[in-house]
């Protein structure tokens, strides 16, 4: 269903994959919006590796949200800050595309857990995160992007 890579020798373990969802902070979320067009949004978010699942946060209406309940098949693209070697200006880069189905939780004790550990990884501090929590928690739209399948490659920008 899903095609291979194009250019294999380019290709990323899965192990190196999962890291990049576990350290990198930025991603981009397509999903099928008004009309057919493909939607990009920019999203943060935590990748739960036990579960193979992404989580991410928004508010409970809008383009995203409607597009999701039209149609839950998602692609979700980060990519780490890559590295130079030296004395060559082009840099390398690990991205990771995965595919998958978007779910919107609603427990309420499951979405208190997850964005804690959203939080967790963008605010300096947990008491932070525990008030942010406590004045906003009913108004958040819990996302979980169950993957199906997902890519990673490595390239040299020149």
């Amino acid at each position: 269903m899903f095609r291979k890579m194009r250019r294999p020798r380019q290709e990323v373990s899965a192990d190196t994959c999962k890291k990049v969802l576990q350290t990198e902070k930025r991603a981009v979320l397509s999903v099928i919006g008004d009309d057919g067009y493909p939607y990009g949004v920019p999203v943060n978010f935590v990748y739960d590796a036990e579960e193979e699942t992404i989580y991410l946060h928004g508010s409970k209406e809008g383009h995203k949200i409607d597009a999701i309940r039209n149609c839950d098949k998602v692609c979700f693209t980060t990519w780490d800050k890559g590295y130079r070697t030296e004395n060559d200006w082009a840099w390398h880069v690990t991205s990771v595309i995965a595919m998958g189905r978007a779910e919107f939780i609603d427990d309420l004790e499951i979405v208190t857990e997850k964005v804690r550990k959203l939080g967790l990884k963008y605010y300096p501090s947990s008491d932070e995160v525990e008030k942010e929590i406590r004045a906003a928690i009913r108004a958040v739209r819990l996302i979980a992007i169950h993957i199906e399948h997902m890519t990673g490659k490595q390239i040299h920008e020149r």
